[in-house]
């Protein structure tokens, strides 16, 4: 699984010459109402083994939680069930608060 770091994800989100990828935000329901990088979409680890359904499997697809352990779990996964194109942020949103938003609250 290829690593991502904020800087790097806010460097593509930027670039209008690159499709965007889809954020997918692996954290519980709390987490994400406390925060959350513009246009995740919330589908808590718990849910993906049932949820993965929904996803394109030929999108690029940044696994997003708190630190990054969960969203790479959670990205292995979507690996063995055959999505090739997945991307772990590393850190999570507590990095994306830390490097890119300092004005994202934190937990």
């Amino acid at each position: 699984m290829q690593q991502i770091t904020a800087t790097q994800l806010q460097e593509w989100l930027s670039d209008s010459t690159r499709t965007p990828p889809v954020l997918l935000d692996v954290r519980e329901p709390w987490e994400f109402a406390t925060c959350h990088i513009p246009n995740a979409i919330s589908m808590p680890m718990h849910s993906v083994p049932a949820r993965y359904p929904e996803l394109e499997r030929i999108a690029a697809i940044v696994m997003i939680c708190h630190h990054g352990a969960r969203s790479f779990q959670s990205g292995l996964f979507l690996e063995n069930a055959g999505f090739d194109a997945i991307i772990n942020l590393q850190g999570g949103v507590a990095a994306w608060a830390r490097t890119v938003d300092s004005a994202m609250p934190t937990y």
